[in-house]
């Protein structure tokens, strides 16, 4: 037998977006274990709340992280109405949806930039960040910002799209998909990439469920759960939605569910911007949560489920809001997709689960 040591990993490493640190216990080359240590971007938002009114918070909700930022903002808005009662209207909901799956489409692009940054295909990763632009450029002719968009409130959204430019984002989606489909044509046919990946970090169906795993992560080992599957909201048009899965529940699997998963946010706008009603986008909000009062809400974020919960006490500041993200629930399943890997193997499989730190911590 080999010796025993433990290698730091992180919270500075050349292929961590965000800082998140891991204890690897190895030996020789294998690692045995690893221990995640979290909390160095630790933030106290949620405890905001007490100085901060209902309206406000959604603007610290929104700042939870850039990458979700909308999903953030949309997901506290949904739960503070379920909490009051608010119906928003039908036009308001696809606005929402439209703007969610945009920002889905981003996530993606800027993980499979990072991600073949990591293999070493540095002009396969300006391409990727080249179409996210494009997306961004979509954001900030409708919201005014690029990174933090400020356009959900309660009881709506601030800002209308009109139909020329519905338009627009179709034509200039259908621009980035065609591209985009090329590039993961070529990334996951690459063989470097392929032998680095399948049959790397394997977790059965079962042991996901165990683990309570969401997300792409989950989905790359068959779990068919998808919070869009409810039918919140505009969801609940779609005329079909149907998870994108694997069984091969590997790295490999990972990042084919993830690169299907833009495609498939492409068709769900163009579906969403024919179908949108005509009508108001928000509705007036007076009030204050009542004593005692309590709602929860979950929203499928780009890198899984997400759950919030808020707590009124007949003010205007709430009493408790907290939201779990994807990250979180995913943290215990990277530990174990690392047993067993090779030391090298470390940063791929914290890719291809994609982290998100500054969620997790808040």
């Amino acid at each position: 037998m080999g010796k025993k040591s433990i290698i730091p990993f992180g919270p500075q490493h050349p292929v961590l977006p965000e800082p998140i640190h891991l204890d690897l216990v190895v030996e020789d080359e294998v690692v045995l274990e690893a221990t995640p240590q979290i909390g160095f971007i630790h933030r106290g938002l949620e405890r905001l709340v007490q100085t901060k009114d209902y309206n406000q918070f959604i603007y610290v909700a929104e700042r939870i992280c850039g990458i979700c930022a909308f999903g953030h903002s949309m997901g506290y808005a949904e739960t503070i109405e379920r909490l009051m009662g608010v119906e928003i209207p039908k036009r308001a909901e696809y606005l929402r949806v439209i703007w969610h799956e945009l920002s889905r489409v981003h996530s993606h692009i800027l993980w499979l930039g990072l991600a073949a940054d990591a293999f070493g295909h540095e002009a396969l990763f300006m391409h990727c960040w080249r179409l996210r632009e494009r997306v961004l450029d979509l954001f900030e002719k409708t919201t005014g910002g690029r990174v933090i968009f400020s356009v959900v409130k309660v009881g709506g959204v601030q800002r209308d799209i009109d139909k020329a430019t519905l338009d627009e984002f179709i034509h200039v989606l259908d621009g980035i998909k065609d591209e985009y489909e090329q590039i993961c044509n070529a990334f996951l046919n690459e063989p470097s990439v392929y032998n680095r990946t399948a049959g790397i970090g394997v977790i059965p169906k079962a042991d996901a469920l165990d683990l309570s795993m969401v997300g792409p992560f989950a989905r790359a080992s068959a779990v068919n759960y998808d919070v869009r599957m409810l039918g919140n909201g505009a969801y609940g048009d779609l005329s079909d939605f149907q998870p994108i899965l694997s069984e091969n529940c590997d790295c490999y699997a990972r990042m084919e569910v993830r690169a299907a998963e833009v495609p498939q946010s492409i068709e769900i706008i163009r579906e969403l911007a024919a179908k949108i009603p005509d009508g108001e986008i928000s509705v007036p909000v007076k009030g204050a949560p009542a004593i005692d009062s309590e709602a929860c809400n979950v929203l499928e974020q780009p890198r899984g489920e997400c759950y919030y919960f808020a707590k009124g006490n007949g003010t205007k500041y709430l009493d408790r809001m907290r939201m779990r993200t994807p990250t979180s629930q995913n943290i215990a399943g990277m530990a174990v997709a690392l047993k067993g890997c090779d030391v090298a193997d470390v940063n791929m499989i914290v890719l291809t689960i994609d982290p998100c730190i500054s969620c997790t911590e808040r």
